[in-house]
């Protein structure tokens, strides 16, 4: 992804995940560069006075930030942040904690709560402990399933981004023992609608290419290895051409990632998380981004986690982080794009008109 300049610089809410992990680190790093006020407007929904102790620990000399009340008193040419959080919260890099959790839900709901008001325009979320973050308030095995479920989503497609590959996943956050039993002819149909109408409105891509993985390995061998590609998966992609879109497959995943085929598509559906995931990272991992696709607002993620091991120690990358922000600002405008292009100028113009 690329910056872009815009006329209409967005605000984007940057919630600071866990806070003994390495979000505060590629947040500065990520903000540091000024390219950053020629197009959006960052906001970071966290603390002054945990950002304050991680850029002291991590020596990363001056690093000034606009302390604000509320997303109006925001400056376009500065970093801002809207302290979510206690005064009294303490900072233990590297390790799982309460505190850390309370810390991450505070911020996301500040952020979310804000986005619903229309005060910010995208959001991006750091990484976050999926664990310590669980309460009567999140009960959600990650962002993507609480996101869906705040913004009254039907349905929601964990979709990861990099300049070369997209990635979506069937089943997200589920053991994979769970998969065989989750996956439906009508599930995979709505993911499949799911990555399509993405791939069109928010990423401007006509008439995309889609290639869906099998289960099983080497796509079940017509039924000797696993009967999901026939009885589910197959169905799926007849009922795709149906409604007309291009969804080709069941792919072999070594066989398509192996031989570089996946080059000849948009994007690739994989049936569960770590089938995607893992050659996606391989491939794309410093510039890969988390995106939820088909949500009503737009929301990026690093494709990384909180990295606990390296938390304090100057090795975060930014990189992630920093194409999240772009790209969410891009799809944004991509979907405004794509609103000018259909609409009817009858129902706009001529409300009169019978």
């Amino acid at each position: 992804m690329t910056e872009q300049k815009n006329s209409h610089k967005l605000k984007v809410a940057i919630t600071h995940g866990d806070i003994n992990g390495i979000s505060y680190e590629v947040i500065i790093k990520a903000l540091s560069d000024n390219r950053i006020f020629d197009f959006c407007t960052p906001i970071i929904y966290g603390s002054p006075k945990v950002l304050a102790y991680h850029r002291k620990a991590l020596r990363l000399g001056t690093f000034n930030v606009n302390n604000i009340r509320n997303t109006s008193e925001a400056n376009p040419k500065r970093v801002n942040i809207l302290n979510c959080v206690s005064d009294n919260v303490r900072v233990e890099l590297g390790k799982s904690t309460e505190i850390a959790g309370e810390s991450s839900l505070s911020a996301l709901e500040h952020a979310i709560s804000d986005m619903k008001n229309g005060k910010v325009d995208v959001l991006v979320t750091a990484p976050i402990n999926k664990k310590n973050i669980q309460s009567e308030k999140f009960h959600f095995a990650g962002h993507t399933e609480y996101l869906q479920t705040e913004f009254e989503a039907e349905d929601s497609l964990m979709f990861l981004v990099g300049e070369k590959l997209k990635v979506g996943v069937v089943t997200g956050h589920v053991p994979i023992v769970d998969v065989p039993k989750l996956l439906t002819q009508e599930l995979i149909m709505s993911k499949i609608r799911l990555m399509h109408n993405s791939l069109v409105q928010d990423f401007g891509i006509n008439k995309p290419r889609i290639a869906v993985l099998g289960l099983n390995p080497h796509a079940g061998d017509n039924g000797l290895i696993g009967q999901e590609e026939l009885e589910v998966i197959i169905p799926a992609l007849e009922q795709a051409r149906k409604e007309n879109i291009l969804a080709i497959g069941p792919f072999s995943p070594d066989g398509i990632f192996g031989s570089s085929q996946y080059a000849e598509f948009d994007a690739i559906l994989a049936m569960y998380h770590d089938q995607g995931l893992s050659p996606f990272k391989a491939l794309s991992f410093e510039y890969g981004v988390n995106f939820t696709a088909g949500l009503s607002v737009v929301r990026t993620s690093p494709d990384h986690g909180t990295a606990y091991e390296i938390a304090g120690k100057r090795l975060a990358s930014e990189v992630s982080l920093r194409e999240a922000i772009y790209l969410a600002c891009e799809v944004y405008n991509k979907r405004l794009d794509y609103a000018k292009l259909t609409e009817n100028p009858l129902t706009t113009n001529d409300k009169t008109s019978v």
